[in-house]
């Protein structure tokens, strides 16, 4: 399969004398096929517009073109890193560690056209894991494409008000390369290395929560905290926006989770049963813990606990029944709003959206919850006719998922940070944090 960069150049172009003379595949469904690209649209909309609201709408007004456009350009950015590299890093056969560069550019995506049809693929090809797929690979890439960009957007929440522009650039270049595609690998690929040690992850509970969320607080610890926190008010400018955005990331969760079937059948359709409600769980558990404790039920934290139910759902939502998914909403719910609260404040660090207290708290909530409540008909296959049953060894296997993800996140993060910061530095000075990055970044403001 290997090739000279010349054949690989000719094969980008698509040159008709170099095209691959592979036999017709099985055809694709074309149900299937129609859901995941819904669901695929869905799951875009849930960075631009839904992240981009959510985020912008949670800073001060001098910081809400710059906090929406990192979101933007973050989706410019990571689709392309994904066709150029990331895909192949992350889906192709490889090692059990890492995939390999042959589809590199997307290289051999066309291979199953046939007469002017496309054919399904098989993933993990010629190894004992491959699995058939029902939908084409350039579907299937895309779908991935959009989990890809919306993880190192999430970051952002963590460092918002006071990183680089430039710096968050290359910062999202090389965390897509280094971070996400090798996790990306170790837990969805057929030969990854975390999926043989038996643990599940329906959705990105690992791969795009706990990655973000712990890459987050690297972000938050090394970078600093913002000028006047803890004594200078940084309420959010415009709550509406985070509402609307909240809203938008709740609808495109639905392709997200029940995406995540890729295929149009009855366990996507409890998957996005089960991330419903268990959103809804998380949204009254924050507000009545909030309201509890301080005596009124704020719009921010109930939206924060919704979102914190569907970040814990995600890893569990093909896997557990609906009971479950609001017992898992519950919890994730009103240990987010622990996070996010008592234990931001006690350790003083600045996570200014709390993308760790949500997204790294919620995702290793429901991982390991998911060993606790998975109902084993709901993954049964011919091959493995029990399924993912509910068990302690289950458990500690999510429990190993997790803590790999947080060591490699931490590990090569920080790495990643204090390179760029050597290099280009990470933070704006104290004058322009004080300004505004509208202004000092893109020379634009809000009226």
């Amino acid at each position: 399969m290997r090739r000279s960069v010349l054949s690989l150049a000719a094969g980008v172009v698509a040159l008709p004398a170099i095209a691959h003379a592979a036999p017709a595949a099985a055809p694709i469904d074309t149900g299937d096929t129609a859901w995941m690209l819904v669901s695929t649209a869905f799951v875009l909309m849930m960075t631009i517009p839904g992240l981009a609201l959510f985020y912008g709408g949670m800073v001060r007004k001098k910081n809400v073109l710059a906090t929406l456009i990192q979101s933007f350009m973050i989706c410019c950015i990571g689709s392309l890193v994904w066709m150029v590299a990331g895909y192949s890093l992350a889906f192709s056969t490889g090692s059990p560690w890492i995939g390999d560069l042959s589809r590199v550019l997307l290289r051999g995506v066309a291979d199953n056209f046939h007469e002017g049809v496309d054919s399904a693929f098989t993933l993990g090809a010629g190894t004992p894991a491959a699995v058939t797929m029902t939908i084409p690979e350039s579907v299937f890439m895309m779908f991935q494409m959009t989990f890809a960009v919306i993880t190192p957007a999430l970051i952002t929440g963590a460092y918002a008000e006071r990183m680089k522009f430039s710096s968050m650039c290359l910062f999202t270049v090389a965390w897509l390369l280094l971070v996400y595609a090798p996790v990306a690998h170790w837990v969805w690929s057929p030969t990854g290395w975390v999926a043989g040690l038996g643990a599940v992850d329906f959705a990105g509970g690992t791969v795009v929560h706990i990655n973000s969320g712990v890459a987050g607080l690297v972000c938050a610890i090394i970078l600093g905290r913002r000028k006047g926190f803890g004594t200078e008010d940084l309420s959010p400018f415009n709550l509406t926006y985070a509402i609307i955005g909240a809203s938008l990331l709740w609808v495109g969760w639905f392709g997200f989770n029940a995406g995540s079937a890729l295929g149009a059948n009855g366990r996507a359709g409890m998957a996005m049963l089960t991330t419903q409600v268990a959103a809804a769980a998380g949204g009254v558990a924050w507000m009545v813990v909030e309201w509890a404790r301080t005596g009124k039920p704020t719009a921010l934290g109930i939206i924060s606990g919704a979102v914190a139910g569907l970040v814990a759902i995600t890893p569990a939502a093909g896997f557990v029944l609906p009971g479950s998914a609001v017992l898992i909403g519950l919890i994730a719910g009103a240990g987010c709003f622990w996070s996010a609260t008592w234990l931001k404040h006690r350790f003083n660090y600045d996570d200014s959206l709390d993308a760790f207290g949500v997204h790294g708290t919620g995702g290793i909530i429901g991982a390991i919850l998911t060993g606790a409540f998975a109902y084993g008909p709901l993954s049964a296959t011919a091959s493995n006719p029990e399924g993912t049953v509910a068990s302690v060894h289950q458990v500690v296997a999510q429990a190993e998922a997790v803590g790999v993800t947080v060591v490699w996140c931490v590990i090569m993060t920080t790495l990643i940070l204090k390179v760029l910061d050597l290099v280009m530095g990470l933070r704006v000075s104290p004058e322009e944090e004080l300004e505004g990055l509208d202004m000092v970044l893109h020379g634009e403001r809000i009226n």
